[in-house]
């Protein structure tokens, strides 16, 4: 999946506060993807490296600047044919930015969360570790999450938004099974049709003056292991026989 290496297209622009949240839905055309650093995503994918090798039938001439969209093999279309159901994690995955990172930047976080972040992605600490102790860097309040979407609004990946319509014209389920935040993850939802009940994701805490107070531990992607748990229950819930779920993570590996 090309679409899962991340990506940036130059500098943000403040963006003026409005009753609705606006997204940056980024067109093909308009973004010159690049091939991430090898040897990060070696060390990213390093214990994927076989399925990676299955489903990104990318070139592997990394000397081109831009990938190659080539045409998937006739087994993996059927995969994707045959499908019930596709969870898709959220962050550098439908989105192109980590949105805990985000939030953590624009908290005046951001240097010291990231390597948390990077620790949690490649598997190196328990997820529900990492995510503890970002919090504890951030400690956000209700006010700033709410500023940062609306200043800082999250950038859906290129082809995404069609993929979905595909699907969904296909009679096939899409859920959003992702360690980050609800709050920040609603917006994307809304913006690609997907109904908030297809949404597994960790709740963010306040108290009566929007103060930070933790988040929900008893959501299951807020633990190492949990998104495996998650998607078993909503394949059992809803009696798919086959789901996909993609990701960039070691929590989607899993």
């Amino acid at each position: 999946m090309t679409g899962l290496i991340s990506a940036r297209t130059g500098p943000r622009h403040s963006l003026s506060a409005s009753g609705i949240v606006p997204i940056r839905s980024l067109q093909a055309s308009q973004l010159v993807a690049r091939f991430t650093n090898p040897s990060f995503l070696s060390a990213k994918l390093c214990k994927a490296r076989s399925l990676v090798a299955a489903a990104m039938e990318v070139t592997k001439d990394t000397s081109t600047a831009a990938f190659a969209n080539h045409r998937p093999s006739k087994g993996l279309l059927e995969t994707w044919r045959n499908a019930d159901a596709v969870c898709f994690d959220v962050d550098s995955t439908v989105c192109l930015d980590e949105g805990i990172d985000e939030l953590a930047d624009f908290c005046g976080a951001g240097r010291a969360v990231a390597e948390w972040t990077a620790k949690a992605m490649t598997g190196t600490v328990p997820f529900e570790e990492a995510l503890a102790a970002r919090l504890s860097l951030i400690k956000p309040s209700l006010s700033q999450v709410e500023d940062c979407l609306v200043k800082r609004p999250p950038r859906i990946s290129p082809g995404i938004s069609d993929l979905i319509n595909k699907l969904r014209d296909n009679n096939t389920d899409v859920f959003l099974v992702s360690g980050g935040f609800r709050q920040m993850i609603k917006p994307v939802a809304f913006e690609l049709g997907i109904p908030p009940e297809n949404i597994i994701a960790n709740q963010l805490l306040f108290g009566a003056s929007g103060e930070y107070a933790g988040f929900d531990p008893t959501e299951p992607t807020s633990r190492s292991g949990g998104k495996a748990l998650a998607v078993q229950q909503i394949r059992q819930d809803n009696g798919y026989k086959t789901l996909i779920m993609i990701g960039d993570g070691a929590t989607d590996l899993e």
